[in-house]
């Protein structure tokens, strides 16, 4: 992929649908990424072509995921998928736990230079967070479905849903998880995208 109309494109053949100024500010982070992966190692993604399909593996989501009023990405590392939901959903309160020093710059200069007035980048480990329950909770850095409501138990509440990115072993892990329903699913292999909410909540 390069330019952005290869990249809006695909995007909608995922069906996200992004106004102009999403757009350039998805442009604007692929090229401050490969400019600061190319020294800080962020990132296994090498290449723009690399870096645009981990946007749009982000991004796809919002297609049917109704838009949050707050959200949280746990481990957010170069920006995936936190950042891009937050490009996506500006009007969203936006936190982005991430605990690794140097990923933590990364994003907070990400958020000046594309100006995302509502999105703010913590430097901690989440379990240590304190803030009021979150809308949507997304993460596709903790690998474990259980560990990852555990961990966030003390910023969610009876309607906080999850959005998470997973792959081959989701049902392994959803054998361990008690009290929450499938919301929705959508596959893109190798990618499962999962949106889970307490049981009897429902989709909101």
């Amino acid at each position: 992929m390069s330019g952005k109309g290869d990249l809006k494109k695909t995007l909608e053949r995922e069906g996200v649908f992004l106004d102009g100024e999403a757009l350039e500010r998805l442009e604007d982070f692929a090229a401050l990424l490969e400019e600061w992966n190319g020294v800080h190692n962020l990132t296994g993604a090498r290449n723009r072509g690399e870096i645009e399909a981990n946007i749009v593996d982000s991004l796809v989501p919002t297609g049917f995921v109704e838009r949050p009023a707050s959200l949280l990405d746990v481990g957010t590392g170069a920006g995936f998928p936190g950042l891009l939901l937050a490009v996506a959903w500006p009007e969203t309160e936006t936190v982005l736990c991430e605990p690794l020093k140097k990923r933590a710059a990364f994003l907070r200069l990400a958020v000046l230079e594309l100006g995302l007035e509502r999105t703010t980048v913590v430097r901690e480990r989440v379990e240590r967070l304190r803030h009021p329950p979150f809308g949507l909770i997304s993460s596709r850095a903790v690998s474990d479905t259980a560990l990852l409501l555990e961990l966030t138990r003390r910023v969610a509440d009876f309607r906080t849903r999850y959005l998470l990115y997973k792959g081959s072993r989701l049902e392994e892990e959803l054998e361990r998880v008690e009290g929450m329903e499938i919301l929705a699913l959508r596959e893109r292999p190798p990618r499962r995208y999962l949106l889970l909410g307490k049981e009897g909540s429902g989709e909101l």
